[in-house]
């Protein structure tokens, strides 16, 4: 596997280790970025940037079609790949490939605005957007491809050109990206490069970077931000969620039930929008915990290669180990283990049978952290006021549900809640056409539709005199 610069594969002398999370062996040597290709690549989308900018939108939407055109031509080999060098079950991983030319469909369609002013009777003004110049994208581990193409649909289409940098527990199939379209994009335009996480800093704080978009942890999150904020730089941040599921008691237990533990145990748990604890009225509460109980003894959690898996992996070794401390404080603090147990199970790899745990507080730090795994905390509440407040208590608003048979319920409680995206009897259902954006210190600006396409452009006035 080669990184993209310039329009050029590009090998080097260095390489560090990709693990395939389901063996926890090595999968492949993935080719490390030196400060110097950087410094290429960069170079070389600034030289790009002078006339991608000037070609015609409709140039550039075409541009887009054909990265859609070829991640479905090769969809086999990159859902593969993925499953592979991330963990998910080849399903899943076909869903993400699938989705991630389905984004760039539509986000090829999309209009820059450009509006006309009345100042006076006489007068008119233009408020136009123009692109940054050159981007950098930077990819998270747990959905590598869909968040790269979150970024590159919409950083092109405005005319900026971007250098995308993906996690180094999961590049693989970035740069296969890379190499796929080498002869569909000006040289420069997209550039693919990995590394170790030291090579990011290099990047953010590169002069040259007119624009950040980041996803991942909130605490790296911090990190970007002070990078961009020495060159005031334009910033994306879509970052750690905590999100919470609230249960009304009029629910169906077993039906709700199903939907929760899809939400919450999508890709391992590994979602930073996936539902990370639920708030169920006394009511329903027991008998929503047996049923998602019985559904987290029944996941086969194997290597996702397996078209019987129906859970794979945990991505990393450190995330593994987070997620065990977790449950094992949770276990400590007298948790219930009403599904799994607090620990990884005695096979290689990196699995976790998942887990549903009750008889917690909302001081345990299954319930007040970030889990990021397979094990979904289950809290019960009396007063809709109560839970609310305790949903509410955390520095995280990503995402969150209303769950009622009384839709009008549900809608008036949604916008009490401190989150980017209240769903309703629904979870993790992200579209193309609607902003995802997190409040608090789950984010900072927005991707996706009209509203993650103002990200990648700048505002420009053109008045004239009387």
């Amino acid at each position: 596997m080669q990184m993209t610069i310039d329009g050029r594969l590009v090998a080097t002398p260095q390489g560090f280790p990709v693990i395939n999370p389901a063996t926890g062996t090595v999968l492949a040597t993935a080719p490390s970025c030196s400060v110097a290709q950087l410094q290429e690549a960069v170079e070389a989308a600034q030289r790009a940037f002078k006339s991608w900018r000037e070609r015609p939108l409709e140039e550039r939407r075409a541009r887009l079609r054909q990265i859609a055109a070829q991640i479905r031509a090769h969809q086999g080999e990159l859902a593969r790949l993925l499953t592979q060098e991330q963990g998910k079950p080849t399903v899943t991983a076909n869903r993400e490939v699938g989705g991630s030319a389905r984004w760039m469909e539509y986000t090829a369609e999309l209009d820059i605005p450009h509006q006309v002013v009345a100042l006076d009777g006489r007068r008119t003004a233009e408020v136009t957007r123009k692109p940054y110049g050159v981007v950098a994208g930077i990819v998270p581990w747990n959905y590598p491809l869909m968040s790269a193409c979150w970024k590159i649909g919409p950083a092109l289409l405005a005319g900026n050109t971007i250098v995308i940098k993906p996690s180094p527990f999961t590049p693989l199939t970035t740069l296969r990206l890379g190499e796929l379209l080498i002869e569909t994009l000006p040289a420069g335009v997209l550039n693919i490069i990995s590394g170790t996480d030291d090579l990011a800093p290099h990047l953010t704080e590169h002069l040259g970077v007119r624009k950040i978009s980041f996803t991942g942890s909130t605490a790296t999150g911090r990190k970007v931000f002070a990078a961009a904020a020495a060159g005031i730089k334009g910033l994306t941040l879509e970052l750690g969620g905590n999100d919470p599921a609230l249960v009304l008691p009029d629910v169906d237990p077993a039906a709700t039930a199903a939907k929760v533990y899809a939400a919450a145990f999508e890709n391992a748990g590994q979602v930073c929008a996936a539902i990370k604890r639920v708030y169920a009225h006394r009511r329903v509460h027991d008998a929503l915990v047996m049923e998602l109980a019985r559904l987290a003894r029944h996941a086969v959690v194997g290597d996702g290669l397996d078209p019987q898996v129906t859970m794979g992996p945990v991505s990393t070794r450190p995330q593994l180990q987070r997620v065990v401390e977790l449950m094992q404080d949770a276990h400590e603090r007298g948790g219930r283990f009403v599904a799994g147990r607090p620990e990884a199970l005695d096979r290689p790899g990196y699995f976790i049978q998942p887990a549903i745990v009750t008889d917690l507080d909302d001081g345990a730090r299954l319930v007040a952290e970030e889990q990021f795994g397979p094990v979904l905390p289950v809290l019960v509440y009396d007063e809709i006021d109560d839970a609310i407040a305790r949903a509410n208590a955390t520095p995280y608003g990503l995402s969150a549900s209303v769950w009622s048979d009384n839709l009008t319920d549900a809608r008036a409680i949604a916008p009490r809640i401190d989150a980017g995206t209240v769903w309703l009897n629904q979870h993790l259902s992200v579209s193309p056409m609607l902003p995802t954006a997190g409040v608090k210190q789950s984010g900072l600006g927005s991707e996706n539709g009209p509203w993650g396409l103002e990200n990648y452009l700048q505002l420009q006035t053109i008045a004239p005199a009387a």
